[in-house]
């Protein structure tokens, strides 16, 4: 199956992109710039491209069997003259459709668009929160336009971490060098709360068996272990080989957080049928922190 991944050099979208090569699949990397070549996404067919401008029309997306959206815009994306409503709401609610809508009228069978666990987990926080709003109405958006000959499937993931050989691990590189004392001026403390956590590793066969067993029109709460932020942090210390009990103390902390807000705990158990449908793993959090802290240790 010729497949594209937008976002694809990125780390969620690199690894789906890795793994669905790997099942044997023709994968094209589409993003702003080449995949860095050091990364195994180097290798693949690069198509360069941004939905925000309107890159990626429908002489573009022809000949593709399937499409890999994983470059939706979090507060990583706003720029700091930005009204951040406004930009979620272009960026996510309104042109990530439009490009749904170039790939179907392109020809494109299947499409999956990653999205955020918040607004099927946590829909309490809707209200306050524009960014979740945003996600909210691009999944549904995107999802009311399946049709027969076009399957739209959206898999919503929580706290996502790993590690793609090559890639900059992101904060995670960070919590890794706080375990390996490198933050001095942080004490060794976790915040209170805490979230569901996800590999990309398990994300990526998700992807895999939504593009191959999925329901048009569905969305899919995907996800894996509920952590303490005091357990994340724990895995972290003894990856590294060290007896540290974390303790948890009511403040801040500067490494992590979540829209939960200071304490605030989103938990779930992703649905054992869907589970299976898709074909994920689980019990893959404290592997994955094993990786970023492999990773870390070979960057010096």
């Amino acid at each position: 199956m010729k497949i594209l991944v937008i976002g694809g050099s990125g780390m969620i979208g690199g690894d789906a992109a890795i793994h669905l090569a790997a099942l044997g699949h023709e994968v094209t990397i589409g993003s702003r710039k080449p995949p860095l070549a050091a990364t195994p996404m180097a290798r693949m067919p690069f198509l360069a491209g941004d939905y925000i401008a309107g890159g990626y029309g429908r002489e573009e997306l022809a000949g593709f069997d399937a499409m890999v959206f994983a470059a939706g815009q979090d507060t990583r994306h706003v720029g700091k003259d930005d009204d951040a409503a406004a930009y979620w709401e272009r960026t996510n609610a309104e042109l990530v459709p439009q490009l749904f809508e170039r790939a179907r009228d392109a020809g494109v069978g299947c499409a999956i668009n990653i999205g955020s666990f918040y607004p099927q987990a946590a829909p309490h926080l809707l209200e306050g929160n524009a960014y979740i709003r945003s996600r909210k109405a691009s999944d549904e958006r995107v999802r009311a336009l399946a049709r027969p000959g076009f399957r739209v499937i959206s898999l919503n993931p929580p706290y996502m971490l790993g590690a793609v050989p090559g890639l900059d691990p992101r904060g995670f590189e960070k919590v890794a060098a706080y375990a390996d004392g490198k933050f001095p001026d942080i004490p060794v403390y976790a915040p209170p709360g805490g979230v569901n956590f996800m590999s990309i590793r398990s994300l990526a066969e998700a992807t895999a068996g939504a593009i191959e067993r999925g329901q048009s029109g569905k969305a899919y709460l995907v996800g894996d272990e509920n952590l303490s932020f005091r357990d994340y942090f724990q895995l972290y210390f003894r990856a590294f080989g060290k007896d540290v009990e974390v303790p948890v103390i009511d403040k801040p902390h500067p490494l992590i957080g979540s829209f939960a807000g200071h304490g605030g705990e989103i938990y779930f158990d992703p649905d054992p049928t869907e589970a299976a449908l898709l074909g994920y793993r689980r019990n893959d959090i404290a592997t994955a922190v094993g990786e970023i802290v492999a990773l870390y240790r070979s960057r010096g």
